[in-house]
């Protein structure tokens, strides 16, 4: 060995030693917060089971047994009990339209009216508790309440509210229902044009407007709504994360409608008020993909890309629902032969679009729920990644009620995420009277087709689609292991042959939708070098009867780290001990 050899030998030796020291150090320094007495179902495959973790700069910096987490101890570390209870990743709710959901925490709930005279009386008073306010909003009404039509009438909102506006949105978001009032302020009359996009119902006698509006008709009255103001719009978003922290959820994909937020979302990270992480695809507007859309989304990707705000997908609504006929199939309608639906975008013009965003690196969602849709959609994506040769891009489908037999293992094969929402699913009347009724049985049988997609190898990602149903995943997640109501009709569940495992399913919300953000390096699994996004629920999921694992409540959530929700009656003193 020259002289010049064994210098540099030995400086790179010195520098090896500095660096093992720097790395010892580190190692040695104490966590941040550790969590013991937990069972930890870690959705890691090498390691799926521990009993502790550690936490430090946000990060989780070990995962083992009791002992081997303790030496991550010290004076300052906090230490939360699990108390023998189940601890996961935190969950990721992969469709969400944030805002709607979180002012429609304010507005007249409807989900769970059952009669046009309840709905009456639940707008009634709520308009007499809120005097001041001049545009009545309301959210959550089933098809089912108005009989075999399934489209309400401005006539039963005349009758409790006649001289103030009202717009009640159907639970699916699809249908609107004004009163006389709204229509008229909208100018709406037998003579007005149906919008792109939109279809005014109209009385087959007389030819006024009834009240429903289908898809984008309902702009016409909500661009009348008064917007609120910046102040309100903090406040309705500060609950809404409030919410979801108390839920266990620990991000969000929006699929639209949150983008012209994100400034706020900024400004409640700067005051250490975000708890919550999003991951946020704008709209995109058909039926072109415009010059100026371009900028707006590449502004929006530039200025928000980190593991708080994320800017990085674009969604486009492809067609509507099956329950108005809006839904693109290929074959008519059952109930109505003369309805078939259409996709809200030209296959050339999508797939031209498609092809330049996926080109720029964008991930794509596409809202598409009948099997016309979903089968264009797939093209689209197919052609754009042959264009650009690109692959691993996860584009995704949103929604994917009704596919065709021949589209569903094509999600496997071209490497496009099912992101749907279980509770779309729940066999209420609803489903059952009336969106099967409308694609008929042998249709049907393909609705939401989980187990069959995942069984062809394709990528499955989890959702609620709030405020068209809850936020709260844990209904979410018994749908699908049961495929049957919380009073277990149908017996034996509806097309059971589609659900899917309990694993399954908890990965469909943790690393599977980590999958589907792109960002399972980093999330979805209670892993080292991960963010420190846990949870701690009240229920072993693994011993509890299917038909009850949406009676689950959050115990503890954590995100980066921090406790953002405890339980009230998790422990009398908020701050667990530090002592060892």
């Amino acid at each position: 060995m020259n002289v010049r050899t064994a210098v540099r030998f030995l400086l790179l030796l010195m520098l090896g030693v500095l660096a093992g020291n720097a790395l010892a150090q580190k190692n040695d320094a104490p966590a941040d917060t550790v969590v013991l007495h937990g069972k930890i179902y870690t959705v890691n495959a090498k390691q799926p089971w521990a009993e502790a973790l550690a936490i430090r700069g946000g990060k989780i910096i070990a995962v083992g047994s009791e002992k081997d987490i303790e030496s991550y101890r010290g004076a300052s570390t906090r230490a939360i009990d699990a108390k023998d209870h189940l601890v996961l990743p935190g969950f990721v709710d992969t469709h969400v339209h944030f805002i709607g959901g979180a002012f429609g925490l304010q507005h007249v709930k409807l989900d769970d009216a059952a009669t046009i005279p309840e709905i009456q009386k639940r707008v009634k008073e709520y308009a007499a508790a809120h005097p001041g306010t001049s545009f009545i909003q309301g959210f959550g009404w089933m098809y089912p309440v108005f009989g075999k039509d399934a489209l309400p009438d401005k006539k039963y909102l005349d009758e409790v509210l006649p001289d103030r506006p009202s717009l009640l949105s159907a639970y699916d978001g699809h249908t609107s229902w004004a009163n006389s009032k709204a229509l008229q302020m909208a100018g709406i009359t037998r003579d007005t044009p149906n919008p792109l996009n939109g279809i005014i119902v109209r009385d087959p006698q007389t030819g006024e407007a009834t009240g429903a509006l289908k898809e984008a008709a309902g702009e016409l009255v909500s661009r009348l709504i008064p917007e609120p103001t910046r102040e309100q719009k903090l406040a309705a978003l500060r609950q809404g994360i409030q919410y979801a922290n108390q839920l266990g959820l620990t991000r969000v994909h929006s699929a639209g409608g949150d983008d012209v937020n994100l400034d706020l979302l900024d400004e409640l990270r700067r005051a250490g008020q975000l708890t919550l992480r999003f991951y946020v695809a704008p709209f995109l507007e058909p039926p072109v993909l415009a010059p100026e859309t371009i900028e707006k989304v590449e502004r929006l990707r530039q200025t928000y890309h980190d593991e708080w705000i994320d800017a990085g997908a674009v969604k486009f609504l492809g067609d509507g629902v099956i329950e108005a006929h809006t839904a693109g199939m290929l074959e008519p309608y059952t109930d109505d032969p003369t309805l078939i639906g259409k996709p809200n975008w030209g296959a050339e013009q999508y797939t031209k679009a498609v092809t330049e965003l996926d080109r720029r690196g964008f991930q794509i969602f596409t809202h598409a729920i009948g099997d016309r849709t979903i089968q264009q959609t797939l093209d689209g994506y197919a052609a754009a990644h042959k264009a650009n040769g690109t692959k691993d891009s996860r584009d995704r489908i949103e929604h994917i009620e009704d596919p065709s037999a021949a589209e569903i293992p094509r999600f496997g094969r071209e490497g496009v995420i099912a992101s749907m929402q279980p509770l779309h699913a729940y066999p209420n009347e609803d489903i059952l009277q009336v969106w099967a009724r409308n694609v008929g049985p042998e249709r049907a049988q393909r609705a939401w087709p989980w187990h069959d997609i995942a069984a062809a190898g394709g990528h499955l990602a989890f959702g609620s689609d709030w405020p068209v149903v809850t936020l709260n995943p844990w209904p979410g997640l018994q749908n699908l292991l049961t495929r049957q109501t919380t009073e277990g009709n149908p017996p034996g569940g509806w097309i059971a042959k589609e659900c899917i495992t309990l694993q399954q399913a908890i990965d469909g919300y943790t690393l599977g939708a980590a999958y589907a953000g792109r960002r399972e390096k980093s999330e979805g699994s209670v892993e080292i070098g991960k963010v420190a996004d846990v949870i701690v629920v009240s229920q072993d999921l693994f011993h509890t009867d299917a038909h009850k694992i949406g009676q689950t409540q959050v115990l503890i959530t954590i995100v980066a780290g921090k406790v953002t929700y405890q339980a009230p009656d998790w422990a009398k003193d908020p701050s667990p001990t530090t002592s060892r």
